[in-house]
């Protein structure tokens, strides 16, 4: 089995939660600025979690826009969702039903969406989600530049291969299962 298809089978879900959370400020209003295309470095911590080291993001207009349409998915289990912009600094608030439970997020995303930026988002589960009560995630991101030749957008790259999270978003079986974690909530 190939390093492509173990992480399509393995890892989709957890590529496609650290690519959503890399845009929860976008995917909140379409006033918030999208990130400037090329190839972007992208370190997600969550408290408890093992670090996965820097993931490199390669991006165009279609990645953002196609992120932002599937979180606005799941804006319909939402009953707030605000975000707010004052110079370089965008926060954002949610509250959000999930698998029976109430997530309510509050983050705070710092920078220049075209050359860097740093954020950070604590969600409160009520009741507790798979034991979680409580998530705090940071997330850090630079532009390095144009993406590597033989890229292409929506490459995601890690210390354990490369996915196209666009690709990912198209295929049939993957649109199966967030379909089938939309009728979950």
């Amino acid at each position: 089995m190939n390093v492509r298809n173990e992480l399509r089978r393995g890892f989709a879900p957890l590529v496609l939660g650290l690519a959503t959370a890399s845009f929860a400020a976008g995917a909140l209003s379409a006033e918030l600025p999208k990130r400037k295309p090329g190839l972007w470095e992208v370190t997600i911590h969550m408290e408890g979690s093992p670090e996965m080291g820097p993931m490199q993001q390669c991006i165009d207009q279609n990645t953002d826009d196609l992120m932002q349409q599937r979180a606005k998915q799941g804006k319909s289990d939402c009953s707030v969702m605000n975000a707010t912009a004052a110079g370089n600094k965008f926060t954002v608030h949610s509250v959000c039903k999930v698998e029976g439970s109430t997530a309510t997020t509050d983050g705070v995303f710092e920078g220049a969406f075209d050359s860097g930026y740093k954020g950070t988002m604590k969600t409160r589960f009520s009741p507790p989600l798979h034991g979680m009560s409580e998530s705090n995630v940071t997330q850090e991101a630079r532009w390095l530049g144009p993406c590597k030749p033989g890229q292409k957008p929506g490459d995601v790259i890690m210390d354990m291969g490369k996915v196209n999270v666009n690709e990912m978003m198209k295929d049939p079986k993957m649109q199966e299962m967030m379909k089938k974690q939309q009728q979950q909530r």
